[in-house]
């Protein structure tokens, strides 16, 4: 267990940052979809269908993050923008405060993580309606998004295997890696989880499924310090596990100028992907309009220089005009990169749960004030993290 100087000292650095992901737009380009089932998470459903949708399109599921609305979060990353350009339909279902005060998706409840149950069969029975009202290719639909929203993508893809094809988890967890509120805050942080050889064995318990199962793309900010890089390499042992696939990366090459790894199958089929955003903080990554860009930068959406909207479509192929990018080759045996990526095993358990702390955050518990002010410091910490109501 951490030490309390510790833990007050980083719900401290929380409490002061500014609410997650908010709105900043009125630009909706999204309609209501209703009567789609019994709803049991209770969620509302927003959708973008191009108005010439061809059938047997594809279908992507977004999930925005804490404190935003579907809207807002597809004003910053363009997704229903692209959907018109490329011709896919874009499901965004979108959480309500009855549900979490923070609007963030219960991704550490266990009735909304279960198949069948809670705010996962919602978002499935949304996807059901959306396959059968406009003749959507069941070989391709996909799920993807941004940090709570991440890391309820791990759910979708872990308790429903066989409805997406692929997924892709933005500054997220792993799945099953919480089940309370303290499990969940301290995972955030980096600290405790499940083991490596639990990660994958998580995921092949969701459902009865046997595969094949999606391919992933993992997407982290080597200097987010919200959701801490450690969350990227647990999701990646967890899918590397449940693929079967080889510890080192099949290839590692620099994309725009950010590192990208590969796991392939046998054949060669590309089935992980991870990018690690060199210097990037908690957010999704873009790269505003204008040579190959898209979306709109704002809190938590950050123009790095990469889109991720139109890399993580070209990874699911479902964009014919592709987003390649620049990129240069690196040796596929390199040992060492920024950050927490490619670390030995060994490496990563010994680190497990450790943090480096900068200046500001190495202060005395006295620094916090009074007993009220530390448990104030620790509500307000949790709301603003989605973890308490």
């Amino acid at each position: 267990m951490r030490n309390i100087p510790d833990t007050i000292a980083r719900l401290t650095i929380l409490r002061a940052r500014q609410p997650l992901w908010e709105a900043t737009n009125d630009k909706d380009r999204l309609s209501d979809l209703t009567g789609f089932g019994s709803n049991p998470g209770a969620l509302r459903a927003r959708v973008y269908v191009p108005a010439k949708l061809p059938e047997g399109a594809a279908l992507v599921v977004v999930l925005h993050g804490c404190t935003q609305s579907a809207t807002g979060y597809d004003h910053g990353s363009g997704w229903s923008l692209l959907a018109e350009q490329e011709g896919f339909a874009v499901l965004f279902p979108e959480q309500q405060r009855a549900n979490n005060a923070n609007l963030c998706f219960n991704w550490f409840v266990p009735g909304d993580i279960r198949r069948d149950s809670g705010e996962a069969l919602s978002i499935r029975q949304m996807v059901e309606a959306l396959v059968v009202a406009h003749k959507i290719d069941r070989e391709r639909i996909f799920v993807t998004k941004l940090s709570a929203g991440g890391a309820m993508t791990s759910v979708m893809l872990s308790v429903y295997p066989d409805v997406f094809a692929g997924g892709a988890i933005i500054a997220g967890l792993a799945y099953g890696s919480a089940t309370t509120i303290p499990e969940a805050f301290d995972r955030v942080r980096g600290h405790g989880g499940p083991s490596e050889q639990e990660l994958p064995r998580l995921v092949r318990a969701a459902s009865s499924h046997k595969g094949p199962w999606p391919t992933v793309s993992i997407w982290h900010g080597t200097a987010d310090n919200t959701v801490v890089p450690f969350n990227a390499d647990a999701i990646l042992v967890q899918w590397q596990g449940v693929h079967s696939t080889d510890a080192n990366p099949k290839r590692s090459e620099t994309v725009d100028g950010h590192m990208r790894q590969v796991w392939c199958d046998t054949s060669g089929r590309e089935l992980i992907e991870k990018f690690s955003i060199a210097g990037m903080g908690h957010g999704a990554p873009l790269k505003t309009p204008g040579d190959n860009g898209l979306g709109s930068a704002g809190p938590f959406m950050l123009d790095v220089g990469i889109s991720s909207t139109r890399h993580i479509a070209c990874f699911w192929g479902i964009m014919e005009t592709g987003a390649q990018g620049s990129r240069t080759k690196i040796s596929a045996d390199a040992a060492t990169l920024s950050g927490t990526i490619l670390q030995p095993a060994a490496k990563r358990r010994k680190n497990r749960g450790r943090t480096t702390l900068s200046r500001q955050e190495r202060r005395p518990l006295n620094a916090v004030g009074s007993q009220a002010d530390v448990t104030k410091v620790i509500e307000d910490a949790l709301r603003a993290a989605g973890l308490m109501q």
